[in-house]
């Protein structure tokens, strides 16, 4: 159903629903939904292919996002200036001068991309700062002339294992005419996340410790977002991964890191092939590269990294996509000083607890990219084809909810995913060894999530040879998931947290005082709660 885009928009600066219900929308509308009324994620009508990608390697990283972000954002919608100054603001933020360093880890062409500038040391921060100004920009445009009651209030509603919590808070703290909340599960984040979130004072930012797993706060949220009657009290907004400008942020830093290799590597000239190889549990970071691999960045793989959550590993390898509970004695491991995510579900605590999720909910888009490829092959017209692939995806989802999985697919849609990507499943000693190997033969500190894509890495370069150039993504600082680095390095004499480790900024953060509320596992209670604080909220 159209909303009147205007005829300038390209392909690529507007929007659908990989379950079919919605064509033709805005990106604002994308922006301020989050999730599509038939429950679906939204995806522009198609990925643009940077013609001039080749004129972009000299660009700062503000620079290199306008250039991206206006091949999906028309200026009729946002103006190229306004769209520099959201942009310009939202990477200020960030501790290094080049937003993501490249660093060179070892002498076998393996490099790891530093995620962890922001200000909540994780690679979330580089899509939610840039949401945050979203968010105020837009809405200063919808408010001027209002007052009180009649001004748009945006809230956003949002799950966590932990990073993108904080990240969510520092994009959005202070905002004017934004409330957000922010569900964690009770006990299963660690401390130092835990701290990041619930020692925000400011008026506007809530936090909900609810006692289930982040599985269960995921599905709350989702049943927000599906309630019309919520929805049309509140004006939800989202900032987990289902928010398209999320990925859209995330394709910047795949492209940057590129030329980032081009300047530190002699023998590395720009058209050569690259791997990325990325930790994932929701899939979103991963698919980023999907898109910039669309786009035209020169990648020869995509390699997913799993921790024992392995759901994308077992279809990679098999055409499956099902849940797989753990046994109960099986499920249980992991840290409790990290956050732990284990529960009757069968989701099972790792060291990597940020990826400890039993279903990837960015990986529908993909889905839908493969259907979409699968159908055109009939030969009909596009819409067609694009009809055709939101009945696939929905029909997939559908058997994942009442069956709990669904597959094996087709063949060529395999066959198809197998040509951008490969998995690797890491296992928790293979994660200790990892980060105990490059402490002691580089001193570089990795944090689990990140030993993950590296042990992914190293597998990858055995296959492929020391020729191709790997760049493994490090999401979140070290110092967050201290549990497993001290297990990893306690042997290590001449190893000390504090002194090689741990921020300035995280010292004493556990000793302030905290906002926070607990709550049941309900999505109407949590609804009720959000809509109490935004009440007060507006009259106030």
């Amino acid at each position: 159903m159209a909303n009147g885009t205007t005829k300038a928009r390209t392909e690529s600066q507007v929007y659908l629903s990989t379950r079919g219900g919605d064509y033709d929308l805005s990106f604002e509308d994308v922006v301020l939904k989050g999730l599509a009324a038939d429950g679906g994620l939204f995806l522009p009508h198609e990925i643009p292919v940077a013609a001039d990608w080749l004129s972009w390697r000299d660009l700062s990283y503000p620079e290199l996002a306008l250039r991206i972000f206006s091949l999906y954002i028309s200026t009729d919608e946002i103006p190229t200036e306004d769209l520099r100054g959201i942009i310009e603001r939202s990477y200020s933020t960030f501790r290094a001068d080049d937003v993501v360093p490249l660093v060179h880890l070892q002498d076998t062409n393996l490099y790891l991309l530093e995620l962890f500038h922001g200000p909540s040391y994780s690679f979330k921060d580089c899509a939610l700062q840039f949401l945050g100004n979203l968010f105020e920009y837009i809405l200063a445009r919808k408010n001027v002339g209002k007052e009180g009651k009649d001004r748009h209030h945006l809230t956003v509603v949002g799950a966590t294992s932990g990073d993108t919590g904080s990240a969510a808070i520092h994009g959005l703290r202070g905002k004017k005419d934004v409330s957000v909340t922010i569900l964690h599960p009770k006990g299963r984040v660690s401390p130092i996340q835990e701290a990041q979130m619930t020692t925000c004072t400011d008026a506007n930012v809530y936090n909900l410790a609810v006692n289930g797993t982040f599985d269960d706060c995921q599905d709350i949220v989702k049943a927000l977002f599906n309630d019309p009657e919520t929805n049309a009290a509140l004006h939800l907004g989202a900032v987990n991964s289902i928010n398209f400008a999320r990925i859209l942020a995330q394709i910047v830093y795949y492209f940057y890191s590129y030329f980032s290799l081009a300047r530190k590597n002699e023998a590395f000239k720009i058209g050569d092939k690259v791997r990325y190889v990325v930790p994932t549990g929701n899939f979103g970071d991963i698919l980023a590269g999907y898109f910039a691999t669309r786009m035209g960045l020169p990648v020869e793989k995509l390699v997913i990294a799993t921790n024992e959550n392995d759901i994308l590993d077992r279809f990679w390898k098999t055409g499956r996509y099902e849940k797989q509970a753990a046994p109960a004695s099986d499920a249980a491991g992991g840290l409790e000083v990290d956050g732990v995510k284990a529960h009757e579900g069968g989701v099972r605590e790792t060291l990597s607890p940020a990826m400890d999720i039993l279903v990837s909910s960015n990986f529908e888009r993909l889905l839908w990219f493969l259907a979409h490829e699968f159908a055109s092959t009939v030969g009909m017209d596009e819409e067609f084809t694009r009809r055709q692939a939101g009945q696939e995806v929905e029909a997939w989802l559908r058997d994942l909810k009442n069956k709990g999985g669904f597959g094996p697919v087709y063949m060529d849609v395999l066959n198809s995913a197998r040509k951008t990507f490969e998995s690797e499943r890491v296992s928790d000693p293979q994660t200790l060894e990892t980060i105990k190997d490059f402490y002691s033969k580089v001193g570089y500190v990795l944090d689990p999530h990140s030993a993950v894509g590296v042990t992914a890495a190293l597998r990858s370069l055995d296959r492929t040879g020391p020729a191709v150039p790997h760049i493994s993504l490090s999401t979140a600082h070290p110092a967050k998931f201290a549990g497993a680095v001290e297990l990893a390095l306690k042997d290590e004499a001449t190893f000390n947290f504090e002194a090689e480790v741990l921020p300035e900024e995280f010292v004493g953060l556990d000793k302030l005082p905290k906002r926070v509320a607990d709550i049941d596992n309900d999505w109407k209670a949590v609804r009720e709660f959000v809509k109490a604080q935004v009440q007060k909220e507006i009259e106030g």
